[in-house]
């Protein structure tokens, strides 16, 4: 939970990096909020109300944590971009989050070996 919270508490942060673990972490609990959100939803008979307030209310915390995770593996967030292109974009998009960040570059430290990093 600790990393879904950092995520949010540098919600319009675009810069540094973002470890695997920090970006799969956001993405799984994001998962889980909306298939409970969704869960309710139909519970009571909303029309994704919830879930659509919801997806708009972590829209820039999501596009934050991809871009600090595209510079964790050495690449411009305007890589972003390929994900316009339907089904490859996507595809190619996980492939560049599941690798393993690189030494220290451009963007900044390695957040593997940064002391105030979780552990």
């Amino acid at each position: 939970m600790q990393w879904y919270l950092k995520v949010l508490k540098n919600y319009v942060g675009f810069s540094g990096r973002a470890r695997r673990k920090e970006y799969w972490m956001f993405t799984l609990f994001s998962v889980i909020i909306s298939l409970v959100l969704s869960l309710v939803e139909n519970m009571i008979g909303l029309t994704q109300v919830l879930t659509g307030i919801y997806s708009l209310a972590v829209l820039l915390p999501s596009l934050g944590v991809l871009v600090r995770r595209l510079h964790d593996t050495g690449r411009s967030g305007w890589w972003i971009l390929i994900g316009l292109i339907p089904l490859i974009g996507a595809i190619i998009l996980l492939v560049f989050a599941c690798q393993d960040g690189k030494e220290d570059n451009q963007y900044g430290p390695n957040p593997k070996t940064d002391a105030n990093a979780f552990v």
